[in-house]
C-alpha cells in the first residue's frame, strides 16, 4: 500500500482544528458560480478502496487537463471541514453514510437517519444537507460498498440458500460473526430478525469482516459474518454472500464530493463521470484484492484497471 503523507496530514490536521470554513450562512459558494481549478487535491480516507477511487479520480482528471495531487486523511472529521474549506477539492464517499453523517453534524448526534435502501431518497437528502456546506454530489455509478452477510458455500449448497429470505424460511439457527454493535444497529441482529425472520442465536464480537470472523464461520463455530459487498476475499475462506433481497441495507453507493467552488464544473464532473459506466461492486473487489491480497500498489492497480476500460 502506497506510504501516506504523514507531514501532509499533519498540517492539515493543524489547518482545520482552527478554520473549518466558512459559516453556513456565509457561503457564498451556494449561490456563485461553480468553479473549475486547474489544481485539484484529492482525498482519500487512507484504507485501500478509498486509496483506488482516489487513484482513480486523479488520473481522469490527469487524463481531462487537471493537475491533481492526492492527500490521505483517515478521519471524516478532518477531511470533511478540509473539503468545504477548498482543502481538499474532491473525495470518494459512500451515498448513505455521508448523508447521515451530515445530518448528524447538521442536526446533532440524536438526528434521525436519512439515509436508506432507497438510492433516489438517499441522493435527494444527501444532497440538499451537502449544497449548503458548498459541497456538490455527483452522480453515483454502478459500484456499492455496503454491509452484507456471508456464509459458508457448503452451508448455502446444504440448505439451498442464495438469499437472506431463503435463510429466514430455513428457520436455522444462527450464530452471527460480527461487530459487537450488530445487537443494536438495525441493518444488523434486529432487522435480520424483524425483516427477514431470521433466528440469530447470538452476535459472536469478532468484528465486521476481519480474518477471525470468517475463520469462524468456516470453521462452523458461526453460521454467517456481516461484511460487505466488495470483500474479495470470500472465495479464500470458502464463503459466499446471500443476496439482500428486501433491501435492508442502506444505498450506500460510491458518490464523488466536490468543492462546488473549486471543482463543481462541467469538466470535473465529465471527467470524473466516466468511471460511473464501467466500476462495478464486482470490479471494486478485484481491485481491493490485487491490493490486499496481492500486494500491489494502489495507483497501479487503477491505473491498469482505467487502461483495460479505455478510459486513459
Amino acid at each position: 500500500m502506497r506510504p501516506r503523507p504523514l507531514i501532509a496530514v499533519l498540517a492539515l490536521t493543524a489547518l482545520t482544528a482552527c478554520a473549518t470554513g466558512p459559516s453556513l450562512e456565509k457561503q457564498g459558494s451556494v449561490t456563485a458560480p461553480p468553479g473549475d481549478s486547474k489544481h485539484l487535491t484529492i482525498g482519500s480516507a487512507g484504507f485501500t478502496e478509498s486509496d483506488l477511487l482516489a487513484q482513480m479520480y486523479a488520473l481522469l482528471l490527469d487524463k481531462a487537463g487537471y493537475g491533481t495531487k492526492i492527500l490521505s486523511v483517515t478521519n471524516r472529521e478532518i477531511y470533511e471541514p478540509a473539503l468545504e474549506s477548498g482543502q481538499i477539492d474532491v473525495v470518494p464517499e459512500y451515498a448513505a453514510t455521508f448523508a447521515d453523517w451530515l445530518s448528524a453534524k447538521a442536526h446533532g448526534a440524536d438526528a434521525k437517519p436519512v439515509g436508506s435502501p432507497d438510492l433516489k431518497r438517499t441522493m435527494t437528502a444527501l444532497r440538499a444537507l451537502a449544497a449548503p456546506r458548498g459541497l456538490t454530489v455527483l452522480d453515483p455509478g454502478r459500484a456499492v460498498d455496503q454491509n452484507a452477510f456471508a456464509v459458508a458455500a457448503s452451508y448455502a449448497r446444504e440448505h439451498q440458500l442464495k438469499t437472506l429470505s431463503d435463510l429466514g424460511a430455513a428457520k436455522l439457527p444462527v450464530r452471527l460473526a460480527a461487530g459487537d454493535e450488530c445487537v443494536q444497529r438495525p441493518y444488523c441482529e434486529p432487522g435480520l430478525k424483524k425483516t427477514y425472520g431470521i433466528d440469530v442465536t447470538a452476535v459472536d464480537p469478532k468484528g465486521v469482516g476481519t480474518t477471525q470472523a470468517k475463520q469462524a464461520v468456516q470453521s462452523g463455530q458461526d453460521q454467517m459474518v456481516l461484511t460487505t459487498t466488495t470483500d474479495a476475499t470470500l472465495d479464500a475462506f470458502g464463503l459466499v454472500l446471500l443476496a439482500d433481497d428486501k433491501h435492508l441495507q442502506n444505498a450506500d453507493y460510491i458518490v464523488p464530493v466536490v468543492n462546488r467552488s473549486r471543482a463543481g464544473s462541467a469538466g470535473v464532473t465529465g471527467a470524473l463521470g466516466r468511471l460511473n459506466t464501467v466500476l462495478t461492486t464486482a470490479d471494486l473487489a478485484s481491485l481491493n484484492e490485487q491490493v490486499d491480497s496481492w500486494r500491489r500498489l494502489p495507483e497501479d492497480v487503477a491505473r491498469a484497471y482505467l487502461k483495460s476500460k479505455k478510459l486513459i
